[in-house]
């Protein structure tokens, strides 16, 4: 229970995070405060940034092998990312391929970086 606790705990503060901040750059390019390039540039960053800072926030609470812990949850969030762009009629592309890896890349990455601030702490 605590292993579904931890993961899924931390799955839905990351997909809120991504639901909260890309509504807010929406809104932003919606108003013609930004534009269509840095929109399509923040979208994609974002995204990152939370997958990240949500595996770091893992890595820090994890015991050993961050890049597990990171690995771990790239294999929940990116199926997640998988079906929802395949139910938006979507196809997977070599683009989107590479899109997931780069997704399942920071949160390995965001998990190693959080057991290593844990251990210097």
């Amino acid at each position: 229970m605590t292993y579904l606790k931890k993961y899924g705990l931390r799955l839905l503060y990351t997909i809120l995070s991504i639901l909260l901040s890309l509504l807010i750059l929406t809104a932003l390019y919606y108003f013609n405060i930004i534009s269509n390039n840095t929109y399509k540039i923040l979208k994609v960053v974002l995204i990152f940034l939370n997958i990240f800072i949500g595996s770091y926030i893992l890595g820090k609470k994890a015991e050993k092998k961050g890049y597990l812990e990171g690995l771990k949850f790239s294999l929940i969030i990116v199926p997640i990312f998988i079906i929802i762009t395949l139910l938006t009629g979507q196809s997977l592309q070599m683009k989107s391929i590479i899109y997931y890896i780069i997704i399942a890349s920071s949160s390995i990455l965001g998990s190693m970086v959080g057991i290593s601030r844990k251990k210097e702490s």
